[in-house]
Order: C-alpha cells, then structure tokens, then sequence
C-alpha cells in the first residue's frame, strides 16, 4: 500500500478548524478528530476499489544485443487479469548502467486487455545488463491510496563494445589493396611471395628483372623491351596473435575511457585489417586464466564472435602471469606469427613480468607491444606557474622518462613498440602491421 499526495492534502484541509477556532477549542479538535476518521474510512474504500496489481501478466520483449552508446527500444505487454480496469504507474527495474530512459510509465488498462509499453535503453557500460522485475502501483478510483506489487519479469541485453575505431577500415583497406597489387601499386620487400611475370617498363628496380625469363622470351618477343620482370605481393596466410591483457593495469581510466576498452578497439580494427589481408586470426583475452578466446574465424564471424567473447569480459584486480603467455601462444600455432600484446607499458614495476616474457616471444615471432598513452603526464608537463604546478610536472616528467625505458627495453628485446593516446591507438596499429606486412616481416 502507498499514500498519494491527494491524501495528504486531503488532511490539511482537517487543519482548518485549528486555525478558525484556534488551538485551544475543543470543537476544533472533535472536529479534527472526525476529519481523520472520514480520511481514513475514505482513502479504505479507494484502496479496495483500486484493481490488484497481482492480477497481472507481464511479457517483455527486446533485442539481445545492442553497441555501447547505441539506444534500443523494449516493449513491456501488460495484460490485466482482474475484472476492475487498472490505473496507475510502473517502474522497470533496471539498473541505472543500462540508461532507462524514464524509469516510471503511466499505465491504464481496461479489464481483460493488454497495453504495451515502449521504452527506451541507452547503456552506459559494456556487458550484460540484466533485469529482474517491473513495479505496479495501482490506484484507487479517487488516487488517495494505492496497491503496489512487485512481478518477476526476467530479461538482459547485451552490450558489445562500440567499435568506434571501425571509421578507420576504409582508408586502411585502401592501403592493403595497394599492397595486395588491387590498385595500381605494387611493393617488393624482402620475404614477400612471388605473384607475377610482366613487361619491364620505366620506373621498374632492375632488380625485380627476371634474366631467366627474359631468356625463354627473347625469341618471341614481337615488340617492347621483351625483358620480364617479376611483381610481388605481401605474404598472405600468414597467423596473427592479438593478447590483450585483461589484469588490473587494464581498468585504469584514461582519457575517460577504459585502458581495457581501448585495447579491445584496438584488437577489432587490427582483427578486422588482417582478415581482410588474408591472414588468420586468433584473440585471447587473458590475465591468470583465459577470460575469452576466439579462434578459426573469418570474415563477418570473425567480428561477430569476437565482440560476442569480449562484451562480458571486465578487468580483473591481479597481476596477469606474462610467464604463461608464450605457451598459451604455442597452443595456438608452432609457425612464425605476428604476435600484438596489449597492455600497460607505461612502469618498470607493472611491466617486470612482460618483459621477462618477451625473449621467449621474440625468438620464434615478430611481436609488437601495443599500449595506451596517458595524455595528462605531458600536459601536466608544461604548466609550471606555481609551485604545486612545477612539482606535479616533475613528477609528470619522471613517469614518461620512466615510459620512455620501458619502451627501450621492449625494444632491446627485439619487439616493436605502438604507444598513442586512446582514440589514436587503434589506427596507429593498424598502421604498424601495414607496415610489417609491406616489409615482410610477418
């Protein structure tokens, strides 16, 4: 049961005696004592009247996934069971993570029918939200009083990452065409796969020119040079191995934004990128133990499963074991790979275990260490107008020094390093396995 504002106002009005007669008339307090007894006699017969919120059937419909950032529409079917019409208010029982946008709706269904009930999400955080129960508070006919239950009514929605970084696919891709020999480019770099024999023409490195082959044609060679020379393109099939670090350096907030989710940005565009350039890729999502995997994917599967895997994968509060890294990376494939950790390279004490681990890597695979840059360190670096200002950019200076000798560890170790602010690293790997990919290193 719950009291409107209708029945405390109707209260007041019982107050009015008081003031006429003035407190110490005892007509106004019989007075009074009646009005209160009229109230509650009154606000009695409005609550039996009112409809039973148990008599009740709730069906809820929505969509099973949705991006982050991106709004869905749920519908609530109420059906009302009971022979007295239903007026009143409902409240959906969301958590505030999954941006309801009006917790509470005016309901009014007649006896024996149903209404439906549109609302809007627009979650705020990644994973599943789930909801367990909806509130019915119905009304009297004179809303004084009100009956209120609470119905199980089950539901979730899964939140996927955004892939907001999918904006920089198409300018990428144009550069793989190009490295492919798609457009009208065509690179030649050491390790690369023969593709083709053609004319030699202006412009061409004599060293592509194929003498042998030049031979076999000379004889029937009609017009042109008759010298061929050989055009090359990027290894394809090659394995690419995203780990992304899931222990506690990955909840950190930078740039108001998860170093995880930024690291899973990161392994979309770069998983997206090397399956279109024709190479297999496998993701892990480990700290202690495997929190997600996706492997043996192609194409639209690739991304569909891999934002299925990740949406529920949250930072763990523990150091991640970097020593069983290079066995969990040998389980996938014995051949040489591209090997893409992302992570927290920014302390010697946090990034201690994974540059234990790097030998191992590095000695069988090309890796690249990809991790977030705090952008606050540099600006807190230029502003020295007051004392505090001039300590807080000492020690802002100290952690990039302190960023800058890791970086230079990781690569003594023989691995590359990708460190940009969280909207630029996505595109800049991306950029570096063009790169590799050009130069045949994968």
């Amino acid at each position: 049961m719950a009291v409107s504002g209708r029945f405390a106002v109707l209260l007041a009005v019982g107050l009015v005696p008081l003031v006429i007669f003035g407190a110490s008339s005892s007509i106004a307090y019989l007075v009074l004592a009646c009005w209160l007894v009229f109230c509650c006699a009154l606000g009695v017969i409005d609550l039996l009247a009112a409809s039973s919120p148990r008599r009740v059937r709730i069906e809820r419909m929505l969509p099973g996934r949705v991006r982050l950032g991106e709004s869905v529409t749920e519908t609530v079917a109420v059906t009302n069971l009971g022979p007295r019409a239903l007026h009143g208010t409902l409240r959906d029982g969301w958590s505030p993570s999954a941006g309801l946008s009006s917790s509470r709706v005016a309901l009014h269904v007649p006896a024996g029918e149903r209404r439906m009930l549109s609302l809007t999400l627009t979650p705020r955080r990644r994973g599943t939200r789930r909801v367990g129960f909806v509130a019915i508070r119905s009304l009297g006919p004179l809303g004084l009083f009100s009956r209120q239950a609470t119905l199980a009514a089950p539901g979730e929605l899964r939140v996927l990452p955004p892939f907001l970084s999918r904006k920089h696919l198409p300018s990428r891709l144009a550069r793989l065409r190009e490295l492919d020999g798609s457009a009208a480019v065509l690179v030649r770099g050491e390790g690369t796969e023969f593709d083709s024999l053609r004319e030699y023409v202006a412009g061409d490195d004599v060293r592509s020119i194929d003498w042998r082959a030049t031979a076999r044609t000379a004889s029937t060679a009609r017009a042109g040079s008759g010298i061929m020379v050989r055009t090359w393109r990027p290894e394809r099939d090659r394995r690419v191995v995203i780990v992304i670090d899931t222990g506690r350096t990955s909840a950190a907030r930078i740039a108001d934004e998860p170093r995880i989710d930024t690291a899973f940005e990161s392994a979309l565009l770069l998983a997206a990128l090397a399956d279109r350039g024709g190479d297999r890729v496998d993701i892990l999502a480990f700290d202690r133990r495997m929190r997600a995997r996706i492997m043996g994917a192609k194409g639209a599967e690739l991304l569909s499963r891999t934002v299925t895997a990740l949406a529920d994968v949250q930072p763990e509060l523990i150091e991640s074991d970097w020593a069983a890294i290079p066995a969990q990376v040998r389980s996938l494939t014995h051949r040489h790979a591209l090997v893409v950790l992302l992570t927290d390279a920014s302390a010697p004490a946090s990034s201690s275990g994974l540059l234990a681990a790097l030998p191992q890597l590095t000695r069988s695979h090309t890796v690249v260490v990809a991790s977030v840059a705090d952008p606050e360190p540099a600006r807190a670096a230029r502003r020295r107008d007051t004392v505090d200002e001039f300590y807080l950019a000492a020690a802002a200076e100290r952690a990039m020094l302190e960023r800058d000798r890791v970086a230079q560890a990781v690569r003594q170790l023989g691995a590359d390093v990708v460190s940009a602010e969280p909207a630029e690293l996505p595109p800049a790997l991306a950029d570096r396995y063009l790169a590799l990919k050009a130069s045949g290193r994968l």
